[in-house]
């Protein structure tokens, strides 16, 4: 027998924190829907378009159909020639697929890399749903966190952000290559991959991104995935504020640097670039598009850039 539910009383904080949430959302609903103007709605709709032909129908052969359209099966069947019609596949579907380990919420300017990638897949996905395609989200740490399957409209494009934002992920590590599993699994025709991560690995380094390299590999055969890679400037470079200590977010290991040595930030500066080289060279290769936003810049540019060059290269 089903119980009726009962109401749980909400407290002032969570109250609060529901309006708070709500308000984040609408605000960048209104920032992403301003981001998204007819030019770039224009150059998305320009480089997706329909992955190939869907079947319709068989009709009966009449002169003038070509010859390799014959279905032999029904004409076999029926004893008179028979031709299958298709029709053009023009909606896509389109899977934002988002890092929510603990180093996302890492940010040395007003926004956090969690926030930078819920602006991001956001525009993709109100691009997405203006060509009439569908959107689906992944949020991922070293296991999928949350799946929402694709869909259409509004409400829908609110929900994902909504949930890129605020998730509370239960793990903090980052393992991609499960998520990109994972995604293997649920989503059967060929799709667009959207794969937004800060691509910080963990130790060791080379061996996870050459596990990455192969995972990557087998599902851009099946898919068409775009990596962008979200940074801080902190990631980057070193300030001189004397020694400090730092905190790896999703092991937990503390490292005491002393920043006033210029040596220090300078081996720091070149580890960090070597590691983005490095990760950029082995994706690309794959033939993977990798898209590099950094926190508090203005990344708009280089995603119509992007469009821009996928419509030449696809022209």
């Amino acid at each position: 027998m089903i119980q009726p539910s009962v109401s749980t009383p909400i407290s002032v904080e969570e109250q609060a924190r529901a309006a708070e949430i709500l308000g984040r959302v609408r605000r960048m609903e209104v920032r992403t829907n301003r981001l998204v103007d007819d030019s770039l709605a224009g150059r998305y709709a320009s480089v997706f378009k329909g992955r190939g032909m869907d079947f319709d129908r068989v009709r009966n052969y009449v002169p003038g159909d070509d010859v390799r359209s014959i279905d032999w099966n029904v004409t076999a069947r029926t004893g008179e020639p028979h031709v299958k019609l298709f029709t053009e596949e023009r909606e896509l579907t389109i899977l934002l697929m988002i890092d929510v380990s603990a180093s996302s919420d890492f940010g040395s300017v007003a926004d956090s890399k969690r926030e930078l990638s819920a602006e991001a897949a956001g525009v993709l996905a109100a691009s997405a749903i203006r060509n009439r395609d569908k959107v689906g989200l992944i949020l991922f740490s070293d296991e999928v966190e949350l799946y929402i399957p694709p869909g259409k409209g509004r409400m829908h494009i609110m929900r994902l952000i909504r949930e890129t934002l605020f998730f509370q992920p239960r793990r903090g590590g980052t393992d991609i290559a499960q998520a990109l599993d994972f995604a293997n699994q649920v989503v059967h025709r060929k799709s667009v991959l959207f794969l937004v991560s800060d691509f910080c690995l963990g130790a060791p380094f080379e061996e996870r991104l050459s596990h990455l390299r192969g995972k990557l590999q087998l599902t851009n055969r099946r898919h068409d995935v775009i990596a962008v890679a979200v940074t801080d400037p902190r990631e980057q470079t070193l300030p001189d504020v004397g020694r400090i200590r730092i905190e790896d977010a999703e092991t937990g290991q503390v490292v005491e640097l002393d920043t006033g040595s210029a040596k220090v930030r300078e081996a720091f500066a070149k580890q960090s670039r070597q590691r983005r080289e490095l990760t950029a060279t082995r994706i690309r290769s794959l033939g993977v598009d990798l898209l590099e936003f950094s926190n508090g810049e203005n990344w708009l540019p280089a995603l119509m850039a992007f469009f821009q060059n996928r419509r030449q290269r696809s022209g």
